[in-house]
């Protein structure tokens, strides 16, 4: 068995770095991490033995920077560089300047990145192979007249795909003649900026598909095994979002199939490493047909899922493969058990069309460990999430005997998450788990876009016993303060929270409006009355409650509603309150002063021109139309590029723009006026 390595190198962030690093301890070898100025406090940085700093937060300054991270790693004296995911993990370069270094680059060989990494290259050598390929257009002219005469070929639908890139950034549908010059140009900016490569491919869109992918393994001296399949069929925007292993309902000869085909691929470019071949299978799988998608020439995000049916660790593989080892284990002795599920924590919005977020995580609460239940997670409480890369936070993993267990701990893992700060995509994930048709395997790539309306449907108002919940712990709270304050008499009436006031009631009116909810009927009226051991709270419905709370220092809430305990978690910064309770979404409420509420609302005048803000930082990708021209209602006026995504902000009505304020290129921060449209 050769060497281990002594001190790689990570030239990645977020939780694929902090898996890494794990991995590495387990095996006694030091890590080096690397980070941007945006990231220098980051977790992965706190994890690893030592860190380098590489430059400025835009990743083409740093993490995309391969000389520099080549540097740091002769510099603190690393055999080997391991690249993660994204980023350099699938660049041809880096690789073969990595070896030209005399650095192990811990992936496959620079000549099996061009022809893999490359769709467009990748479909060539697998229609030259006998796999099954879709009608598309791969070929390397790139004039925008010939890929529309070939998606016209193709035929309406096409996918629009980058050809040097992955994890779905790029990839648009053009649905018709009419869309496809946008699409591909937006398609084209995409890439450029993610990958460095402009290029694409356009092949046939098919709406009912599953992706369905196979994990492979390759040693440098020619042994090659698949650990079998997975199920990433669940996507927004071409973005994996739940992932499964194995696949449901594959027939026996279907699966064995496609695991040769996977491992002849690999074999045919002489690939050494992880690696995936990614496979859509029409959603009626039992017809016995798969089509080569593309491969992905690196460790996958989802391959937490594959290591818990196998059992495996696919990073110890990886480094016991790039240190020249062979594979620990033959196919015959590798096995498949039970069933894993992984679902991506995302700093996203879904109320406003998954808006990456960029803020501090004031609070980020996950399961605690257990055998059947995993969290790789890149952030901690107090982190703040850079608008620079992905807003991937977490990937919350469970294993069960059968799928039906699977999800059931998953449920109940993703009810035990709570996060403050970013909006997230947690609500949104327990919709997906809890779907009908999710439970009964019946899911295809279509689905969130087919559900999407019951899974982001609108919430019913908090019930009344969480509105209550909300109001204790704000009583406890100031309890608490009043016990904790300064003074030498602990016994003065002055510091008494239990609502006395000279000549009047011992009873307060607070007033609470639920966040997210915009009618005015969601701003409601509680009575809380002052007695001696507790409170009695009357909603303005006719809810009535005999309540007590104690608040914990870390935000523990523990309250009893008319003798029945319940556990909590609540926050408050400034007005606004937030409630946690098990199984139930969080809810967030604003503390109403009744002085401000007769305030007049905020409202534009009729005439008044309507600015277009910033929704989220950014940068300004492409303006779409000139100063002086008249737009309508949500016709597109500029492209905002944001974490990796491009974000088509449209006009708020019709009228004339009448200034930008911004040019191409330049950066803007949430909530700045971008350009002004004075109505028509």
């Amino acid at each position: 068995m050769p060497a281990m390595f002594s001190k790689i190198l990570i030239a990645n962030r977020g939780e694929i770095a902090c898996r890494i690093i794990r991995t590495a301890r387990r095996l006694g070898v030091a890590t080096v991490a690397v980070s941007s100025q945006a990231d220098r406090d980051a977790m992965h940085v706190a994890l690893a033995d030592e860190a380098w700093p590489i430059g400025p937060a835009p990743a083409q300054d740093s993490y995309l920077a391969g000389e520099k991270i080549i540097a740091a790693a002769k510099a603190a004296g690393a055999q080997a560089i391991h690249p993660g995911y994204g980023f350099l993990a699938e660049n041809a370069d880096f690789a073969q300047s990595c070896a030209e270094a005399d650095l192990v680059f811990i992936g496959p060989p620079p000549e099996a990145i061009r022809a893999m990494g490359d769709k467009s290259t990748a479909k060539t050598l697998m229609e030259r192979a006998g796999v099954p390929l879709l009608p598309g257009y791969h070929g390397s002219v790139q004039e925008s007249r010939l890929l529309e005469h070939e998606a016209a070929r193709i035929g309406y639908p096409v996918l629009i795909k980058p050809s040097a890139g992955g994890g779905g950034k790029g990839m648009k549908i053009a649905t018709g003649r009419s869309a496809f010059a946008a699409q591909l140009a937006s398609a084209q900016r995409e890439a450029m900026a993610a990958f460095g490569d402009a290029r694409v491919l356009v092949e046939k869109y098919l709406p009912a598909t599953r992706h369905v992918e196979v994990q492979i393994f390759a040693d440098a001296q020619g042994n090659c095994v698949h650990l079998f399949d997975r199920d990433c069929s669940i996507q927004r925007r071409h973005q994996k979002i739940i992932e499964e292993a194995p696949a449901s309902g594959l027939s026996p000869d279907l699966r064995r199939r496609m695991g040769e085909a996977a491992v002849a691929a690999a074999k045919a470019v002489g690939y050494v490493g992880a690696g995936t071949i990614e496979f859509l299978v029409p959603a009626d799988a039992g017809a016995g047909e798969f089509y080569f998608l593309e491969m992905n020439t690196r460790l996958q995000v989802e391959h937490t899922v594959t290591e818990f049916i196998t059992g495996l660790d696919l990073v110890e593989w990886q480094l016991r493969v790039a240190a020249g080892g062979l594979l620990p284990l033959e196919q015959a002795r590798i096995s498949c058990a039970g069933h894993a599920i992984e679902a991506r924590l995302y700093a996203e919005d879904p109320e406003r069309e998954f808006l990456p977020q960029a803020a501090r995580l004031e609070r980020l609460d996950f399961p605690a460990p257990a055998p059947d239940i995993r969290v790789d997670a890149g952030f901690r409480a107090g982190d703040e999430i850079p608008i620079f890369y992905d807003p991937l936070i977490a990937k919350i993993i469970a294993f069960g005997p059968d799928r039906a267990a699977a999800i059931a701990r998953l449920r109940g893992s993703l009810d035990e998450i709570r996060i403050a700060g970013p909006a997230a995509n947690l609500d949104f994930l327990r919709a997906i788990v809890s779907h009908e048709e999710f439970a009964n395997a019946a899911a295809d790539t279509s689905f969130i876009a087919r559900n999407q309306h019951q899974l982001l449907a609108a919430r019913p108002p908090a019930a009344n016993e969480i509105l209550a919940i909300a109001v204790i712990g704000l009583l406890a709270q100031r309890v608490a303060e009043a016990q904790a304050g300064d003074g030498a008499d602990r016994w003065s009436p002055w510091r008494n929270a239990n609502g006395w006031r000279l000549n009047e009631d011992a009873e307060e009116k607070l007033v609470l409006k639920e966040r997210a909810r915009e009618d005015s009927s969601s701003s409601r009226t509680v009575v809380a009355t002052f007695l001696r051991d507790g409170w009695r709270l009357a909603t303005q419905d006719g809810a009535v409650y005999a309540a007590s709370g104690d608040l914990a220092a870390d935000g523990a809430l523990t309250v009893n509603l008319d003798g029945r305990r319940r556990a909590a978690v609540w926050m408050r910064s400034g007005s606004e309150i937030r409630v946690f309770v098990k199984g139930e979404s969080a809810r967030r409420f604003n503390l109403i002063d009744p002085a401000r509420a007769m305030e007049r609302p905020d409202t534009n005048s009729k005439g008044q021109a309507a600015k277009l803000v910033s929704p989220l930082p950014g940068r300004i990708a492409a303006i779409l139309v000139e100063p002086g021209a008249k737009v309508e209602l949500n016709q597109p006026v500029l492209i905002l590029e944001a974490m990796k995504m491009e974000h088509a902000l449209c006009a708020l009505g019709s009228g004339i723009v009448r200034a930008f304020q911004f040019k191409i290129g330049d950066q803007v921060a949430e909530g700045v006026e971008l350009v002004t449209i004075e109505p028509a």
